[in-house]
């Protein structure tokens, strides 16, 4: 098993599911919406609208009157502007965005990105006292200049004006800048908190026109806040998911020729619209290569130029990168195993070494901390001093734990999520000591236990059809806040299984309804699964349409997978949660509707077997009873008939003893409460 814990939303209420698809939404839509909490259809339309009316004014963000009054009378005066970034995708996405459009409205501009081994993160005193030879007096920050106090007084020093636009998280202490944006600022009133740097870019350069015209603005550079957006792993919900739906859209007809040219090398057909799985995998990688190879002016490059040729040329560059780049994060990764060794015993993962690339150790905390299911913290080490990247598990905020530890660093900086520090070599084992008790603390002294949410249980397999598979895309993009819908199939049937892929990856045939489906599951093959033909299994997945030669099907891409467990034992468990009132599926419901059949047969078999009044009705009697039925579940429904025969008076039930009963007048079993709301469920009125 992946996930230790297969978290099953709740059933949602009594109808809700009905009433989406009343509104015109897909079975598997509803399904879907329900399960996540939305309780009708005024609030899936509120959760589905992608337009126009979900961008908020920038003016409602804290000093954007400030910072675009700054940037105008710069325009005017005809002063040098550097929009200084950082060499993540948000970071190089956010300075080709502010660029462009300065330079659209008239503006002397000079794009700045640090070298990320010589600079480091964010403003530096180095760097703007070029900029400042270079003639520069105002420089706009775009995903950085947060915690840039000490650089932005150095600028004011020179002479130069600094406006900071970012959106990490903010210290106690705000730098002393003409204007300070920052969604994530205490006090600021912008409804929503969660946008990308490249959104706070777009926010300043619409807020640097007329109101009329911020719509241009957007269509000009919209596929830009969207990679930025999806490449920072930013929540994919409210204004975010209009900027990325939309944005996407534009990406399909982008006029950027090194865009063009990378989707290409991604292999998405021309003109077809990327979804933010293609940004993630495709696109992100590439570009954030040359961050991390310190080339991030390449790529930067490959987004403003205009030019066929030079985006060609750049896209190959990128690709090239990107491969250095994994050789050299499998290399850091083999390491660290060797390291590490098994079992490990602290709560979180602290290693340092000398040599290793700073622009790869965060891709290399992340797979860390998602193979040993706990935060894990990388330092490069240099001449006694280290520099950090970090990634969480299980909802761990890193920025709050790097705030605990800050006497212990020279700096940090980031989100929850991910974030980055400095620190001297000898305060490394303290570090370590702290992070492993505050991760302790926060699991309760447990283990932590990787989880994965399902969305909700298919209840017949006739249900996966190709065209309620592509409904599931009007809740695009998926993301944080949005994750891809993940569905649970009990008791499937192995029918085969093979490794593809060279060993890595395996692909199966499940039979469940009578009905034969294709799944794979990436990364794990039939041994490390212990999986074999003739096997029952209940399985997680994401259903997509796999094509190949022509032909379209539905598949199941596997999430995880485990053994069903026996027959009896599952219908055991669903009756017991019958009894407590818990709603089931469909599926589960008629797994136990019993017929009138079933009930001829139990009655026979009870008469059969009555010798002196009372009988052992104990687990002996109900597997020999269930035999007597034909067709699957018989042991769930001989439990539910006991029941219902002692509810409506034709037997009497202690404890493991029963008799039967002779009622003078007939009995009508269908009026019996469990079998009311088994009915009700079949009929989906409690779904």
């Amino acid at each position: 098993m992946k996930y230790q814990n297969w978290d099953l939303r709740p059933a949602p209420a009594p109808g809700v599911r009905r009433s989406l698809e009343e509104a015109g939404l897909s079975p598997l839509c509803a399904q879907v919406l329900a399960a996540r909490g939305l309780d009708g259809h005024q609030a899936a339309a509120q959760f589905l609208s992608s337009g126009p009316e979900r961008f908020h004014d920038p003016f409602l963000l804290t000093d954007m009157d400030k910072a675009a009054a700054r940037v105008r009378q710069a325009l005017d005066r005809h002063e040098a502007i550097a929009v200084y970034g950082d060499y993540d995708v948000d970071g190089i996405t956010a300075t080709c965005l502010l660029t462009e459009a300065l330079v659209r409205l008239g503006g002397e501009v000079v794009s700045y990105i640090p070298d990320r081994s010589e600079e480091g993160y964010g403003l530096n005193t180095g760097a703007v006292s070029r900029l400042a030879e270079r003639g520069v007096s105002l420089i706009v920050t775009v995903d950085c200049g947060i915690t840039a106090v000490d650089e932005v007084e150095f600028a004011r020093s020179l002479g130069v004006d600094v406006v900071v636009t970012d959106h990490h998280h903010c210290k106690d202490k705000l730098p002393a800048a003409v204007a300070v944006v920052d969604p994530r600022r205490p006090g600021c009133p912008y409804p929503f908190p969660e946008l990308a740097g490249v959104g706070v870019a777009l926010k300043l350069a619409q807020a640097l026109v007329p109101a009329g015209e911020r719509e241009a603005v957007f269509r000009r550079a919209g596929e830009l806040a969207a990679i930025g957006t999806v490449a920072d792993v930013m929540r994919l919900t409210d204004e975010n998911r209009a900027l990325v739906r939309q944005g996407l859209e534009l990406l399909a007809h982008t006029r950027r020729p090194g865009l063009r040219a990378l989707l290409r090398e991604a292999g998405l057909d021309p003109g077809a619209v990327p979804t933010a799985v293609t940004v993630s995998y495709g696109l992100a990688p590439r570009i954030n290569a040359a961050g991390r190879m310190e080339q991030a002016m390449a790529a930067l490059e490959l987004l403003l130029t205009r030019d066929e040729e030079r985006g060609e040329a750049l896209a190959h560059a990128l690709c090239r990168l990107n491969r250095e780049r994994q050789a050299i994060e499998q290399d850091i990764f083999d390491q660290c195993l060797s390291m590490l060794g098994e079992p490990l015993d602290d709560p979180c993962i602290v290693l340092a070494g000398e040599g290793w690339h700073q622009g790869v150790v965060g891709i290399v905390a992340s797979r860390l901390s998602e193979k040993y299911s706990r935060p894990a913290f990388m330092i490069c080490l240099e001449n006694r001093r280290g520099k950090g990247s970090c990634r969480s598990f299980g909802g761990f905020n890193l920025f709050a734990a790097l705030e605990q530890c800050a006497p212990l660093l020279e700096g940090y900086g980031g989100h929850e999520m991910a974030a980055g520090f400095t620190i001297r070599e000898e305060n490394i084992p303290l570090l370590a000591q702290r992070l492993n008790a505050l991760v302790s603390s926060y699991a309760g002294g447990a283990p932590m236990e990787a989880s994965i949410d399902v969305d909700a249980e298919v209840e017949h397999c006739a249900l996966l059809t190709a065209a309620q598979v592509e409904s599931l895309s009007l809740l695009e993009p998926f993301g944080p806040g949005n994750p891809k819908p993940v569905f649970l199939l009990r008791g499937a049937c192995a029918a085969s299984c093979c490794d593809v892929g060279g060993g890595r990856h395996l692909k199966m045939k499940l039979r469940r309804d009578g009905m034969l489906m294709d799944a794979i599951f990436f990364s794990a093959n039939a041994a490390a699964c212990g999986v074999s033909p003739g096997d029952r299994l209940d399985v997680i997945f994401t259903p997509q349409i796999n094509e190949f030669r022509g032909s379209r099907a539905v598949q199941l891409q596997l999430c995880d997978l485990r053994p069903a467990p026996a027959r009896a034992a599952l219908e055991q468990e669903l009756f017991q949660r019958l009894r407590e009132g818990e709603c089931l599926s469909r599926w589960e419901a008629g797994l136990l509707m019993p017929t009138r059949r079933d009930f001829a047969r139990l009655w026979r078999f009870l008469e059969h077997n009555a010798v002196g009044g009372w009988m052992d009705a104990g687990p002996a009697l109900l597997r020999q009873a269930a035999r007597q039925a034909d067709g699957r579940a018989a042991y769930g429904r001989t439990l539910v008939c006991l029941y219902v025969m002692g509810d409506r008076g034709l037997i009497r039930l202690e404890e493991n003893r029963l008799r039967l009963c002779r009622p003078m007048d007939k009995v009508d079993l269908e009026q019996a409460e469990l079998m009311r709301r088994l009915r009700a469920l079949l009929d989906g009125e409690l779904i």
